[in-house]
């Protein structure tokens, strides 16, 4: 939405997310979830890619993906995917085809209250995406509110997640709500973010945003400025993570882990399962 806002956010922490390896020869560029910024609650993190709910949206190409419950589809380039993992899912993920396979990929917690919950998919093509354009700015409402419309994507732990593109000369004010956390990461172009004084700012960086209701992004370049901006309500709960597993306490992992091993309380299917997309 556009609107006047009190208290302007400004960028209070940024850095340049450099590409790293991960899992069978990925390349990823992590931005929350490295030693920079281990955590940002309610975020765990995210990449972008050439218990808790991971929010897949490609950007170019496509994955398949394939679970121990049967359920099995294809990503596309501007196609969204929101699974929750609740209590507990066997997930197995690569890339559709030959090419560029570029995604961004969040993992947002989910509160003690929701953690052993069912696993449950949401899935939205690119064309069922709500898109809106206005004075030069366009925004894709992956989840909450932008611009007078809404994503129909239920977020158990309350967030927004807006694709904006801003032509040259553009200019933005968004609002957030004041007690949620928020981030910025640049997907192409350069711009400037908090303030249109700052110094401008280029793809690949994270910017992490301070106290206020809502952020000002002015496109200043002669190229357009993409970017994603992120919102969440803070859970303020410990956070005990270990590789995918994500509780409250060491002995909520270690019961986890127990479960895991022994296939038992919701693991039951992962016995016999194998995946078959990596064949």
């Amino acid at each position: 939405m556009s609107a006047t806002m009190s208290l302007p956010r400004q960028v209070v922490k940024k850095f340049l997310a450099k590409p790293q390896y991960e899992g069978e020869g990925a390349i990823v560029r992590r931005t929350i979830g490295r030693p920079e910024l281990k955590h940002f609650d309610p975020f765990l993190l995210l990449d972008e890619f050439s218990s808790f709910e991971t929010v897949t949206y490609m950007l170019e190409g496509a994955v398949t993906h394939e679970d121990f419950q049967g359920h099995k589809g294809t990503i596309h380039e501007g196609d969204l995917q929101w699974m929750t993992a609740g209590k507990g899912i066997v997930h197995s993920e690569m890339p559709a085809a030959q090419g560029t396979q570029k995604g961004l990929q969040l993992w947002v917690n989910l509160s003690s209250k929701h953690k052993m919950i069912e696993p449950r998919y949401q899935e939205l093509q690119s064309k069922d995406i709500a898109e809106v354009t206005k004075d030069g700015v366009k925004v894709r409402v992956i989840a909450g509110e932008a611009l007078g419309t809404q994503s129909p994507i239920y977020t158990r732990t309350p967030t927004m997640y807006l694709d904006f593109t801003l032509n040259p000369g553009a200019n933005l004010q968004q609002l957030i709500p004041s007690t949620w956390n928020s981030f910025i990461y640049i997907i192409n172009g350069e711009g400037h973010f908090g303030s249109t004084i700052s110094s401008s700012i280029t793809a690949h960086h994270v910017l992490v945003l301070g106290p206020g209701d809502g952020v000002e992004v002015l496109n200043n370049s002669s190229e357009p400025l993409r970017f994603i901006l992120v919102g969440g309500e803070p859970l303020g709960e410990p956070v005990v993570q270990l590789g995918p597993f994500v509780m409250n306490t060491q002995e909520e992992i270690n019961a986890t882990l127990e479960d895991y091993r022994n296939c038992t309380n919701g693991f039951e299917k992962a016995k016999y399962w194998q995946s078959q997309i990596h064949d």
